[in-house]
């Protein structure tokens, strides 16, 4: 855990796929942090897109009337006056919870409270532990911004945008790693991606929110390619159709379910990437030679782009 002080505020920036989270606190007992890989996501300057106030609480162990979704013991959302509610909890501390966060209806702002009794004192703690900071960033991408995809994405010697899309257990980080010292490459991530449309193109960004590979970048890049992981014989790459790709881009994102708006938006979004994108299934022998096979790939127009 790092920690953040200075003589005149208690803030740091958090900027993930170019949207920047805000975090200050005005209580000098609260020792603000970030935890794993978010500390390369750290910036000095830029305009919040979210602005969030952590502090100390007494949270209550009732839970509120208007459930919008259980996660189970995790964490569960409600609506509250307005506002988006996100309650955690841990086995641990039995069923009162150890954070609430409450934001308001586009989550421009909100205020993060820990119950202190819960936390080391003098110990650095994020408020944005997970799996705070990726519902956070989810709810902000469903508003119109983009989705984070369960792949591993990277940048090649050429510049151009790999996306290597699947479910646990189909390579990713695997891929990752055969990639991982091939010259002038970045991993921008091992598990989890965030794709934005921006200025004519799509483009891929790191997150900290890496796999067990511990691989994580904040780079971009413009996307170029899209492949669906498929374990085979040999390596064999095969176009596939637009209905296909927006199908399965859905079913690897991870939107808020409990917004109708949000999951009509990622359905949306993923059919954008189908249509501008040439996407394909990649069927893989889990070696060293899948990197030359990919690399002397000849980008051709793909079905996807024509009818579905």
């Amino acid at each position: 855990m790092k920690s953040w002080e200075s003589d005149h505020d208690r803030h740091l920036n958090l900027k993930v796929a170019d949207l920047t989270v805000e975090v200050t606190c005005d209580d000098s007992a609260f020792n603000l942090g970030v935890e794993g890989g978010k500390a390369m996501f750290i910036v000095q300057e830029g305009t919040p897109d979210v602005r969030i106030r952590a502090s100390w609480a007494e949270l209550p162990e009732d839970e509120m009337k208007q459930r919008l979704f259980d996660a189970g013991t995790v964490w569960q959302i409600y609506r509250d006056n307005g506002s988006y509610v996100f309650r955690f909890r841990s086995l641990a501390f039995g069923p009162r919870p150890y954070k609430i966060a409450r934001f308001n209806p586009d989550f421009s702002n909100g205020e993060v409270h820990l119950h202190r009794g819960f936390f080391e004192p003098g110990k650095a703690v994020d408020p944005l532990s997970a799996p705070l900071d990726e519902l956070l960033y989810g709810a902000l991408l469903a508003r119109g911004r983009g989705a984070e995809i369960h792949a591993c994405g990277l940048i090649d010697a050429q510049g151009h945008g790999h996306l290597f899309v699947g479910k646990s257990g189909t390579g990713k980080t695997t891929m990752a790693r055969l990639w991982q010292d091939v010259p002038g490459t970045t991993i921008l991530s091992d598990d989890r991606i965030i794709l934005r449309k921006m200025d004519g193109g799509i483009w891929m960004y790191g997150t900290p929110w890496h796999g067990e590979g511990g691989m994580a970048s904040p780079d971009k890049v413009l996307l170029t390619r899209v492949y669906f992981l498929e374990k085979g014989d040999r390596n064999e790459l095969l176009p596939r159709r637009r209905v296909q790709t927006a199908l399965g881009l859905s079913a690897c994102s991870f939107p808020p379910f409990y917004s109708r708006e949000a999951m009509e938006f990622t359905l949306g979004f993923a059919e954008e990437v189908a249509k501008e994108i040439p996407c394909y299934e990649l069927r893989v022998v889990p070696d060293k030679k899948v990197v030359e096979f990919i690399s002397n790939q000849t980008i051709l127009p793909s079905p996807s782009r024509g009818e579905g």
